[in-house]
């Protein structure tokens, strides 16, 4: 049964943004949002039990509480939500997800979705970056000066899933795609994604320079998540140009 189980009656939300972190391309959406919770120091605010997510438990180092893959972590005086994922989403279970977190998260906050788009860049050169939106994210974009995309294109898997849900019910969202290594965690394009990105959009500075100063570090660490994506791509969240003729 889909369920969102809320742990925190005492944080108070008004109108939250949610910042969606699913697995995906170079793990720049999961890398962005865990830096997220764990720089604004969020609270654990739900678990999230939409049908579909794969009947795991997962620990951290150091902690001995099992949580579930999948879970909400509040800022109540940002008035944010970060979506947290241990796991990918499968295809068949992106769009059941999509209407499980929609349905109880209705009441008009924007929802941004991050995902990677495969791209090798030299060494010290920034990554690309676009945001796309629907039901008025797109003016937020420009508001903040995110460009808008050089080429078209698609975004896949789970996180294409929510963002066609938003399109299909009108929901306000926001997309960020930023350029990424397709075969590595990128924690370089994850910190581009926060600061010229999320940071942005919520009006507030994210300090990343313990992201970049750990890259080394979080590849290694996620590096076996990252092969678990390339061997499935279907569940894999990343945008990619449409050629000319499809």
């Amino acid at each position: 049964m889909s369920d969102i189980e809320v742990l925190r009656d005492d944080v108070s939300l008004d109108d939250p943004t949610l910042v969606e972190g699913l697995p995906g391309v170079g793990l720049v959406g999961k890398l962005a949002t865990d830096h997220l919770a764990e720089t604004f120091d969020m609270v654990h605010y739900a678990n999230v039990h939409c049908d579909g997510l794969p009947p795991v438990a997962t620990y951290e180092d150091d902690d001995r509480e099992l949580v579930t893959p999948v879970r909400l972590y509040a800022d109540a005086e940002r008035d944010l939500l970060a979506l947290r994922s241990d796991v990918p989403v499968t295809p068949p279970a992106a769009l059941e997800f999509a209407e499980c977190l929609s349905a109880w998260d209705d009441d008009g906050g924007t929802h941004v979705y991050l995902s990677g788009i495969g791209r090798e860049r030299d060494e010290g050169t920034a990554p690309a970056l676009y945001g796309v939106g629907t039901a008025g994210g797109s003016e937020s974009l420009a508001a903040v000066g995110i460009e808008s995309p050089a080429e078209s294109g698609l975004v896949s898997g789970p996180t294409g899933a929510l963002l066609n849900h938003a399109v299909r019910t009108g929901r306000r969202a926001v997309g960020l795609i930023v350029g990424s290594t397709p075969n590595f965690p990128d924690p370089q394009a994850a910190a581009h994604l926060l600061q010229e990105g999320i940071g942005p959009l919520l009006g507030t500075e994210v300090p990343v320079d313990e992201l970049i100063d750990r890259a080394a570090e979080i590849r290694k660490a996620k590096r076996r998540l990252a092969r678990q994506m390339q061997e499935a791509d279907e569940t894999s969240s990343q945008a990619r140009p449409l050629g000319m003729y499809q």
